[in-house]
Order: structure tokens, then C-alpha cells, then sequence
């Protein structure tokens, strides 16, 4: 089975995107990361790749005066790679509906916290405030919606009463180390698809939360 061609979307450290980097190095993941694409020249992910040898490509979204722009020159950015699967690893832009749909079924995102739970930002103070019990992370492929897609595998943690969204986000960090590459090795196994609303791992469809791995 040849390996998956795999690009990924980044705008900041980088920490899941070292994740999945180490889980193809050691032949857990049956795919190659061929290109690393940046919005932002200063993220530290371009340095993590350019360590492991990776192609590094930014593209600022400040040179664009749309996001209609910037997302049609993204995609044929992706394109040129001739990607089997598009990876979001902290890619703080709100994608079009264009771009969406050129790669959809092989475009993953993780997100802190517990969807439906959380979409947006500042998941960790949210689920603190709500005084919920647990908090998490998801995996799940790329729709319309924003952090709405056909969620995966979910990892929950507890909430400790002295949490604070910085210790919190520690923990979720932790598990989608372990989520995230899990999810890519599937996919580049060819187990894993999406149907038109929701996920298929081994042919079986999978629940609205996904796999629990706690």
C-alpha cells in the first residue's frame, strides 16, 4: 500500500503536527508529510518541519484582500502536492466553502474540546465556567461548519477543582498527541471515511461523538 501524501495547515508551534511528524518517522503512520504550510512566517512549525526535512511553504493571509483570495490560492497551493489528506494542526483560519468542498472526505481538524460541546475559542475557560466534569478533545473531518464536521475520536480528561485553562489545556494537549496521529494512521489506512454527515471507521458507522478513547 503506497504511502498517504499528507499536507499540513499550521499557524502556530506546531506540537500536534510534531506529533503526527514522529508517528510517520518511526513507520506507525503509513504516510509521508510532503508539505508544511504556514500562514504565518514566524510559526514554529516551520522550524519543527524543516528539522524532520520537510517542504515549507507560507502563505499569508495579510497579502490577500479576501478570504475568497486567500483560500483560492491555498487550495491550489494543496493541490500542487497532490495530497491524499489535508491535516489542520492549529490553523487559525476560518475556511471558505470553496475550499471545504475541493477537499472533502480528506480534510481532518482537531479541536479542544467536546463537540458539539465548545465550537470557537477559549474552550478550556468555557468548560471551567460550565463547571463541567470533563473536557477533551476531538478529531473529525472538515465541513461547512465551523468545528461541525463528522466527529472521529473524542479523548475526555477530568476537571480538577484547582484547573485553571492553562493546566486544563495541558492535559487536552496531551491527548491529542495521542489522538491525532491515531486518527492519520487510520486514514492512511484506508480505514477510516466520511459519508455525507457522519464518519466510517472498518465499514461501520460511527456515533455522533465518535470513538471514546479515554
Amino acid at each position: 500500500m503506497a504511502p498517504s501524501r499528507i499536507v499540513v495547515l499550521i499557524s502556530g508551534s506546531g506540537s500536534n503536527l510534531q506529533a503526527i511528524i514522529d508517528h510517520c518517522q518511526s513507520g506507525n503512520i503509513n504516510g509521508e508529510i510532503v508539505t508544511v504550510i504556514s500562514n504565518k512566517a514566524d510559526a514554529y512549525g516551520l522550524t519543527r518541519a524543516e528539522q524532520a526535512g520537510i517542504k515549507t511553504n507560507v502563505l499569508s493571509h495579510k497579502d490577500y484582500d479576501s478570504r475568497e483570495a486567500y483560500d483560492e490560492q491555498l487550495a491550489k497551493l494543496i493541490d500542487s502536492c497532490k495530497p491524499d489528506l489535508v491535516v489542520l494542526a492549529g490553523f487559525m483560519r476560518i475556511l471558505t466553502p470553496n475550499l471545504v468542498q475541493k477537499f472533502k472526505g480528506k480534510m481532518l481538524n482537531i479541536h479542544p474540546s467536546l463537540l458539539p460541546k465548545y465550537q470557537g475559542l477559549n474552550t478550556h475557560q468555557r468548560a471551567i465556567d460550565a463547571n463541567d466534569a470533563y473536557h477533551g478533545a476531538s478529531v473529525h473531518f472538515v465541513t461547512e461548519e465551523l468545528d461541525g464536521g463528522p466527529v472521529i475520536v473524542q479523548a475526555k480528561v477530568a476537571i480538577l477543582p484547582e484547573d485553571s485553562a492553562e493546566t486544563l489545556a495541558k492535559r487536552v494537549h496531551e491527548q491529542e498527541h495521542v489522538i491525532y496521529p491515531l486518527v492519520v494512521k487510520w486514514f492512511s489506512e484506508h480505514r477510516l471515511t466520511m459519508e455525507a454527515d457522519y464518519a466510517v471507521f472498518d465499514k461501520h458507522p460511527l456515533p455522533a461523538q465518535g470513538v471514546d478513547y479515554s
